[in-house]
Order: structure tokens, then sequence, then C-alpha cells
């Protein structure tokens, strides 16, 4: 987090992460579909031919005052595929918030639980304590056959009982601005 006293501005870095597939960059499209024209800056965005996020998807907002400041939302997602573990590394440094996206389909409980544990070892070699970032669980694509349960979820990806989590179906933008309000409310209160 930045703050530029001077201009009265607060950066804030959100990164959405996840096993692959699971719907980050479609969170980010989603959230630039729905800011008002007037307000909308340019979702950058790095894809493959597969249509799968390449490098990270980045989306700047900016939000309403709090207690004098403007916070400008910087919004990132990771790449999912294991050879980008290098990029995921560096798209966490100097992160203010994160929003953990997971697959709600049952045969993707493992990749859901693998990219959490890779998460919070790269925080911790960047020198964060993972209960310290502020964290919201989206549990996407509640739409398809065959989901795990959002117990059973947050049973094994949650860092405590209190992590707050948002059901979704990001690709309708169901759940996409509830767990977008949600990440932004925890980080402000931090600050």
């Amino acid at each position: 987090m930045y703050i530029n006293w001077r201009l009265r501005e607060i950066d804030i870095k959100v990164v959405y992460y996840g096993p692959p597939c699971s719907g980050k960059t479609t969170n980010l499209e989603q959230i630039h579909a729905r800011v008002p024209v007037r307000n909308q800056s340019k979702l950058v965005s790095l894809k493959t031919h597969e249509d799968r996020t390449l490098f990270f998807d980045f989306l700047p907002l900016e939000i309403g005052e709090c207690k004098g400041l403007k916070p400008r939302l910087n919004l990132y997602t990771v790449p999912g595929q294991s050879m980008y573990v290098s990029t995921r590394h560096l798209v966490l440094e100097e992160v203010d918030g994160i929003v953990f996206v997971a697959d709600s389909q049952h045969d993707q409980l493992d990749e859901n639980i693998q990219a959490m544990q890779e998460m919070k070892e790269h925080l911790y070699t960047l020198g964060y304590h993972a209960t310290a970032i502020p964290l919201v669980l989206q549990f996407n694509k509640r739409d398809l056959p065959c989901t795990s349960s959002v117990v059973m979820l947050h049973q094994h990806l949650a860092q405590s009982n209190g992590t707050p989590y948002c059901e979704a179906v990001a690709i309708q933008g169901i759940g996409v601005i509830t767990t977008l309000k949600q990440i932004i409310n925890l980080v402000l209160s931090k600050v």
C-alpha cells in the first residue's frame, strides 16, 4: 500500500489468486464491464491463443473517499498454469488483499488446496504471514453439477472460521461485485 499524502491518494493492490481456469480473469472482466464508462480505465490482459492468461491481468479502479483519502484500487490476476509459478510470486509483491478464486467443481478440490498452499509459500518468502493479509474466498462455478459443498471448501481453504467467502458464477457476474466489496472493506478497515 502506498499513500501519497500530497495528493491525498492511497494505492491499494488486490490480487485474484487461484488454480488454472478458476475464473480469476473472468472476475476482472465482469468488474470492468460494470464500471460506469466515465470511471472506466483500460483492462490490460495478456492471453494465449487458448484465451488463458499468460502473464497477468490489471484493472485500476477509483472508488469514493475514505477518511479524506482517495483510494485507487489496482486489481491483478495471476496466471494459473504451473509454468508461471515465478510470475505468481512477482504479482504477489506488495499485495494488500487477496481474493482466492476457487473452482467449486468437486474434482478440482486438490487443485484449489495446492494453489492455496503455493500462495501461502509465496507470501512467506516475500516476508508476509498469510493470516496478516486480508483474504476473501470466492467459491466460483456454483452453477455447475458436481460441486463441493461450501462447508467443505471453506474447511479446506479458509485461514480461520471467520474467513469471509462468497458463492459466485463469475461468467454471469453473480457474486463478483459482492466479493470485490468484501475485499475492499477488509483492506480499508486494515488501513
